[in-house]
């Protein structure tokens, strides 16, 4: 793997981790274009460390905040909104992770998810901000960004888009998303670092790893900034029909084997 597919490879899963259209489902998509089907676990998990980084610093005030007040509501709506993720990632992990090597379902998945952020985005708007958020809305968010397990539907979409179900406002639902993300991308990393322990470890020069870590870093802080600035008056209905058309397109692709 070259420096510039590395580089093109964090541009991806920064932007597409926090912009609801599916991080794993555009990494899939950019591993088959580049012909990287097998480059693997040490770069993904290098990745969502760089995401990981972005989202940190953006929240930095607020993970104060947590660490100041470990008892407080703030913790207890992460803790809740995480636990149905790590019920599902324990169960059906293997699952899953055999189903997003072999991409067969994508095309579904986007057109699902699609579905999902046109419907959220049709509802009536709500004006919940953080401090009214309850733990039965964390609980109901955290439901579905368990759904998320499946590769091209977008943890982000999802999270959004059951805030918005639940009446937050939609900047608001976009906070709360991305912040829910740093407990799960965080437990990624660590069950990941787990198999590289056990010897799954593909090899990828360090120059690669190092390029697609700040790429993944820096387009992973513009993509929250963004995004949260954006829903606060725009529509999410673009990005559903974007995924739709990637679904179409990677179902047509499927069907007349091209991959």
């Amino acid at each position: 793997m070259s420096k510039l597919e590395a580089f093109i490879l964090g541009i991806i899963q920064g932007l597409t981790e926090f912009i609801p259209i599916s991080s794993t489902g555009h990494l899939y998509l950019g591993r088959h274009l580049f012909g990287l089907d097998e480059a693997g676990l040490f770069l993904d998990t290098m990745l969502h460390v760089g995401t990981l980084l972005a989202v940190l610093v953006v929240y930095k005030d607020e993970l104060l905040h947590i660490v100041k007040n470990p008892l407080g509501k703030r913790s207890s709506l992460l803790m809740i909104g995480t636990i149905p993720a790590v019920i599902v990632g324990l169960l059906l992990n293997d699952l899953f992770d055999s189903i997003s090597k072999t991409g067969v379902t994508i095309g579904w998945e986007f057109l699902f998810t699609g579905f999902i952020l046109w419907m959220a985005d049709s509802v009536k708007k709500g004006a919940k901000k953080m401090d009214n958020i309850t733990y039965g809305d964390a609980l109901f968010i955290g439901a579905f960004q368990a759904a998320a397990i499946f590769p091209a539907v977008s943890r982000s979409g999802l999270t959004i888009a059951a805030g918005l179900f639940r009446k937050l406002d939609r900047e608001t639902a976009a906070y709360f998303s991305f912040l829910l993300s740093i407990p799960t991308i965080s437990g990624g990393i660590v069950l990941e670092m787990g198999e590289l322990v056990s010897g799954n470890m593909e090899a990828v020069t360090l120059g690669s790893l190092i390029v697609a870590t700040i790429s993944s870093a820096l387009c992973g802080y513009f993509a929250i900034v963004w995004m949260i600035n954006y829903l606060k008056k725009r529509s999410l209905k673009v990005f559903a029909v974007y995924v739709w058309i990637l679904g179409l397109a990677v179902l047509t692709f499927q069907l007349t084997g091209v991959f």
